[in-house]
């Protein structure tokens, strides 16, 4: 397996006098192919973070939330997870189409624990997979370059309340988000869209942002 590190992360590692424990990490710490438990503890969570890079290598993070689960490890080197509906920018899913590089972060707020995957991506949108996932738009499956485990030093302790009313099945009919309901937005979604939101009620931005500021949205 490749280095960890480039020699901008020897450097450091010697200006700071730890080179040694640097080491452990890149020989003995990281691998590539998964492990029972690391698939077990993937399989458990329901949210992690993902990283991509534009085209200028500027990197960019967004959170992925879902039922327990929706990560799912296909074998000991590769990951899929779906993609939902958003906001439409794709800005992630860009990255992944036209760099192809990831990160992935999987914590565990209330044990704590935290992994680290890396690797390259690609997406599908006509795979047996998504029957596995209600309302999914499409699939992005991670080929692993590297896993490795973080300290949980400064993780704090969260208790987690409820599950999101926008993923998936937690609903009967799983709610509009408030933003689709702005009417400044209207011309830029679906018909389909525009139509349900007319139904439940168009609203202006700043009650759109009152609605976020009050964990409504």
């Amino acid at each position: 397996m490749p280095s960890l590190y480039s020699a901008e992360h020897l450097a450091l590692q010697e200006e700071f006098g730890t080179t040694r424990m640097g080491a452990l990490m890149d020989q003995g710490i990281a691998h590539d192919t998964l492990a029972d438990d690391e698939i077990a503890f993937i399989s458990s969570r329901d949210l992690f973070f993902l990283s991509t890079v534009d085209p200028e290598g500027m990197p960019t993070v967004s959170y992925k939330g879902g039922p327990v689960g929706f990560v799912k490890a296909i074998d000991a080197t590769t990951l899929v997870f779906p993609g939902y509906d958003g906001n439409g920018m794709f800005y992630s899913l860009g990255n992944i189409v036209g760099q192809g590089k990831v990160g992935l972060l999987f914590i565990d707020f209330q044990t704590p624990h935290r992994l680290r995957v890396q690797g390259t991506a690609h997406y599908e949108r006509n795979h047996a997979l998504l029957a596995d996932y209600p309302e999914a738009q499409y699939l992005v499956f991670v080929t692993i370059k590297k896993i490795w485990q973080n300290c949980p030093r400064y993780i704090h302790t969260y208790k987690k309340i409820e599950t999101s009313k926008y993923v998936p099945g937690v609903c009967e009919v799983t709610p509009m988000p408030a933003w689709k309901r702005i009417d400044i937005v209207q011309d830029s979604i679906s018909t389909e869209d525009q139509l349900r939101a007319a139904n439940e009620g168009l609203i202006d931005f700043p009650s759109y942002e009152a609605k976020v500021k009050a964990g409504e949205a």
